[in-house]
């Protein structure tokens, strides 16, 4: 099942390529993108918060692509916006990556994204 391969591959990397649809052109844009991987949820965290261009075009068009080392997933994301849990996965993010990195990289908190792996 390629649920399950794409699961497994999650286990092995610590960037995914993100392909959402443009909003404003309707063609496939894809981007590198750190996750945190939990249960049978992978969450996302815009680098620019609700002003990333990505999560913009998820909001128009919630069908995603993601790749990890070779494998495709293809499903819906959902937005996260209620601040507890968005506050929740940024701690997740600092877990995995160091709240360093998360500091680098990241400008803007108030969203986030989850997406089902089943």
């Amino acid at each position: 099942m390629a649920g399950e391969a794409f699961k497994k591959v999650l286990n092995h990397t610590d960037e995914i390529e993100l392909t959402v649809i443009g909003r404003k052109t309707g063609r496939k844009i894809s981007n590198p993108v750190w996750f945190v991987y939990e249960g049978e949820t992978l969450y996302l965290l815009p680098v620019k918060g609700s002003e990333s261009d990505w999560y913009k075009n998820l909001l128009r068009n919630p069908a995603i692509t993601l790749v990890a080392n070779g494998v495709t997933w293809a499903t819906k994301a959902a937005p996260i916006t209620d601040a507890v849990r968005v506050q929740d996965v940024i701690e997740k993010f600092r877990a995995r990556y160091g709240a360093g990195q998360v500091k680098q990289y990241y400008s803007k908190f108030d969203v986030a994204v989850e997406v089902p792996l089943t």
